[in-house]
């Protein structure tokens, strides 16, 4: 990880007496650490998971950062408290039993990525973001504490008050637009400081495009699926943007077959089944990236600090409909789900559930009924509204599209954005740095009001009136891309048609999923339409991951 402030720290400790025998940021930690004790990370600036061992009271210390950038995986074996930073450190542990952890396959088939606190290996959990631990080697005792929340107060802060000078309801756009443009601008620069050189990854939204504007770097670098797949090539208008802004770039076009091959070792390094294919464009990027520098600033987090999501809109286009009776609208979703799937079919049956109901984070994949029909097994899982209901209720102050966004902040954010961004640079020994995903920047962020995040159904609108200062018109409205992967291209090819079917018919495959529901998601029928192929690419890699982790199991 990295300390961002660990100077500030360091003369702070130096005036209360410390004595420093290096220069580095982890001595911070252990100096701090016997200054602050275990309110140590509430002074910290920066993505972190680091352990601690305090002889005196033999106790382990570790913290995990805010927003979860950094992962920390443990577990208690045999009287063993076995640590590390991936999963595949534990395994090999003599202590450690390996099997699988079927209620975390359920959560993923809803959610497309690993979402309990207790991951795919039965008794390996991972430390929440904004959490940290104590463990007594004298009691055997853990004790799991949260001290970050990353709770929203859109348009009434004191804090904000304290900044602004003003009420924030009273503060208008152009003063929010100045305050989000001084703190990102801020901790573009922090994140820059390195002794080594530093780059950009630039998509051609405007997430990675302010960073890449905003960053004292040259060089940036992105990737693309192919000249015939202009929708899901970003490399030209990320050269085009480089150009303007006078940077030099780097483009790599990933192949169908480049694609295919590059899955195993993708899904190895993600320790966890990902449902989400942008991981191997990361996964190319990296590698490419790695090639010139050793550390990148990315966008990632702009989306849920800011309001970037579509999806967020909903509520505001739900609200004139949602003033009809409840009872009514009921009844008109039961009528519309025997309706075919065509224009305001969605609308009429999300319209009638209250937001805890529908909404269960970016990704939705497969319904209850749906997961009844595939799943062979039987699990103790909750369902995702169950899961999702206390989160919900710590919410429930808030309107319904910054409800969403605090689910996405838990969830979203630490188990698919930022796991997939962390996993798929590490591979490649490239340090990745989110300057959205920080402490200063968040404070602005948790308090802009409801209406300067989603504005005519426009996402991230007043984020994007900040960008309008540093980018071509273009850029700063440019929809959300994100290296966008082909996935019905690829699934329906020669290729991917033979790699689902042999997947699909695997003895994992008849362990786990039921064959005739099988045979119908590749058959395109009985599982909605839309997001079919995502489904098709969940379940193909979870299937592919099994057999990487668990070979002995997945033959039989």
């Amino acid at each position: 990880g990295e300390i961002y402030n660990y100077q500030e720290l360091r003369q702070q400790l130096l005036e209360a007496g410390h004595s420093f025998s290096t220069q580095g940021d982890s001595e911070v930690l252990l100096h701090g650490y016997e200054e602050w004790g275990e309110r140590l990370p509430e002074h910290l600036r920066g993505m972190f998971a680091f352990a601690i061992w305090d002889e005196k009271n033999e106790r382990l210390y570790a913290a995990r950062d805010p927003f979860g950038i950094k992962p920390f995986y443990y577990t208690l074996a045999d009287g063993c408290f076995i640590f590390a930073s991936e999963i595949k450190g534990i395994l090999p542990h003599p202590s450690y039993k390996k099997k699988l952890n079927t209620e975390a396959l359920e959560q993923y088939l809803s959610f497309q990525y690993s979402a309990l606190e207790q991951t795919f290996f039965q008794g390996i959990r991972q430390l929440k973001p904004g959490h940290f631990l104590k463990y007594d080697r004298k009691t055997s005792s853990l004790e799991l504490t949260q001290y970050f929340v990353p709770e929203l107060y859109p348009g009434c802060s004191e804090k904000q008050k304290e900044k602004t000078g003003e009420n924030p309801e009273k503060t208008d756009m152009e003063r929010w637009v100045s305050l989000l443009d001084q703190v990102i601008g801020a901790s573009v620069k922090t994140h820059m400081a390195a002794d080594v050189e530093v780059g950009a990854f630039l998509s051609g939204g405007v997430d990675s495009s302010l960073v890449a504007a905003e960053f004292t770097g040259t060089k940036t670098f992105t990737v693309g699926f192919g000249k015939s797949q202009t929708r899901y090539n970003e490399m030209p208008l990320a050269k085009e943007l480089a150009e303007e802004l006078n940077l030099s770039h780097k483009g790599k076009q990933i192949s169908e077959r480049e694609f295919w091959e590059a899955v195993p070792e993708v899904l190895y390094h993600m320790d966890e089944p990902s449902g989400d294919p942008s991981a191997v464009a990361l996964y190319f990027v990296s590698r490419e990236a790695a090639r010139k520098v050793k550390v990148v600033v990315s966008g990632e987090g702009a989306d849920e600090l800011f309001g970037g999501y579509c999806i967020y809109c909903e509520p505001n286009a739900l609200r004139l409909y949602q003033k009809l009776p409840s009872l009514l609208r009921k009844g008109i979703a039961g009528l519309a789900t025997h309706l075919p799937n065509m224009r305001g079919r969605s609308f009429l049956i999300r319209g009638s559930m209250p937001v805890e109901e529908r909404f269960i984070g970016n990704a939705n994949l497969f319904t209850a009924k749906e997961r009844k029909r595939l799943l062979k097994i039987k699990t103790k899982a909750l369902s995702p509204q169950e899961f999702l209901s206390n989160d919900y209720e710590d919410a429930r102050a808030l309107d319904d599209a910054s409800r969403m966004q605090y689910i996405d902040l838990l969830h979203w954010l630490p188990g698919d954005i930022l796991q997939k961004a962390d996993r798929m640079s590490m591979a490649h020994s490239l340090e990745l740095r989110v300057p959205y995903l920080d402490r200063e920047v968040f404070e602005v962020a948790r308090c802009l009001p409801a209406n300067y995040k989603q504005k005519k159904q426009v996402s991230k609108y007043l984020f994007r009136q900040v960008a309008a200062r540093h980018l071509p018109a273009a850029s700063s409205s440019r929809r959300k891309l994100g290296f966008p992967v082909p996935l019905g291209h690829f699934l329906t090819s020669e290729t991917g048609s033979e790699a689902i079917l042999r997947a699909f018919h695997s003895p994992a495959a008849e362990k786990f999923f039921n064959r005739e529901a099988l045979d119908e998601l590749m058959a395109g029928r009985g599982f909605g339409r839309g997001n079919t192929n995502r489904k098709l690419w969940a379940v193909y890699a979870f299937l592919v991951w099994y057999e990487i982790y668990f070979p002995e199991e997945a033959s039989r």
